[in-house]
């Protein structure tokens, strides 16, 4: 064991505060790792127990030790360097990363740079930097799936993975969902193509000709869509769809995965479903509906039809979007290559 390192005597004012610097995300990495070696020479870690620890050097953890037994705290500051000195301390720093991290008052749900500039009393352009460099982005939102309450989560998700993975003989997996109130959007002046240096350009003002619904079936290890456009999203829908699917698929066992919307577990297509022996409907757990490949699809039928579109009447949407499945079946269906890169 190595030499045991001259034991500090922290007051209860000093360790609180090292304490909170060594658990700091809003300090510089340096000013963590003095605190951290400050405090575990005070519990008379020694020299290697804290190289092996913090993968410091010695000469840094003598350095620093020295500096805060003769100066305290103060000693573990940068020594100012020649030049001008810096605009704003690092306390200073640090409030525009507490703000940044903070939820904003007034109604506002996410700051901007140039108002965490201002509570700051800084340039946006210095706030910008300070962001920068500790990797913050108050504008950006990201999303995530939220960890399903569902106690049979495991099991559930296990049984859907198994049958896009390893699928049974002479079966067909179907993935079904409804992708509902696609609206259909005019513009109120005809739109500008697509030239160079312009993008295409629409009105902002628009006319709405209703709504259409599209409830649709992927073939997971086909790539075949199956769709059709409804007016109401009820369980008499999805019954009469699963009679479509039973009909197209007549020689084959189907397993029919869908989400927990009520409608697909309505007593009548229960009752319908325990009927049929070829079928076999299967839930994706609670809030885990990602796990539905159809889901892929309607992200691609969002890129591909829907955004920036122009329909003149409902009965055109109805139209492009079975002309658009129809296309999609003939030159591009193929099975999805579903993968899982997450930490197991």
């Amino acid at each position: 064991m190595g030499r045991k390192s001259r034991k500090i005597l922290l007051s209860e004012s000093d360790k609180i505060e090292l304490q909170t610097r060594s658990n700091a995300n809003s300090l510089d990495y340096r000013y963590v790792v003095r605190a951290k070696i400050i405090l575990l020479c005070a519990a008379g870690k020694s020299y290697k127990e804290i190289t092996d620890e913090l993968k410091v050097g010695r000469s840094a953890i003598s350095k620093w030790k020295s500096r805060f037994i003769s100066n305290g705290l103060i000693g573990l500051q940068d020594q100012p360097r020649s030049g001008a000195p810096a605009t704003y301390s690092e306390y200073d720093k640090a409030r525009v990363i507490q703000k940044a991290c903070s939820r904003p008052k007034g109604g506002y749900s996410n700051w901007s740079q140039r108002r965490i500039a201002k509570e700051c009393n800084m340039s946006q352009t210095t706030v910008h930097e300070i962001l920068k460099r500790h990797d913050l982005k108050p504008h950006k939102v990201e999303y995530w799936c939220g960890k399903s309450t569902d106690p049979e989560f495991e099991e559930k998700m296990l049984q859907v993975v198994g049958l896009y993975m390893n699928p049974p003989e002479n079966a067909l997996v179907l993935s079904v969902d409804e992708k509902t109130q696609i609206q259909a959007l005019d513009r109120s002046q005809p739109e500008l193509p697509l030239r160079e240096g312009n993008p295409k350009r629409l009105t902002a003002t628009y006319k709405r000709h209703g709504t259409v619904s599209l409830i649709a079936a992927l073939s997971v290890h086909e790539g075949e869509i199956t769709a059709n456009t409804i007016e109401k999203n009820n369980a008499e829908t999805f019954l009469k769809f699963l009679k479509k699917l039973d009909r197209k698929y007549r020689n084959k066992k189907l397993y029919i995965i869908a989400d927990n919307l009520s409608v697909h577990k309505q007593k009548d297509v229960v009752e319908w479903v325990n009927k049929k022996r070829k079928i076999t409907l299967i839930h994706t757990p609670t809030y885990s509906s990602w796990l539905n490949q159809i889901e892929i699809w309607f992200n691609i039928l969002t890129k591909d039809v829907l955004k920036g579109a122009v329909w003149h009447s409902k009965e055109q949407l109805v139209k492009q979007l079975m002309q658009y499945v129809k296309t999609y079946n003939k030159t591009r269906a193929k099975p999805f290559n579903w993968t899982y890169k997450g930490s197991k």
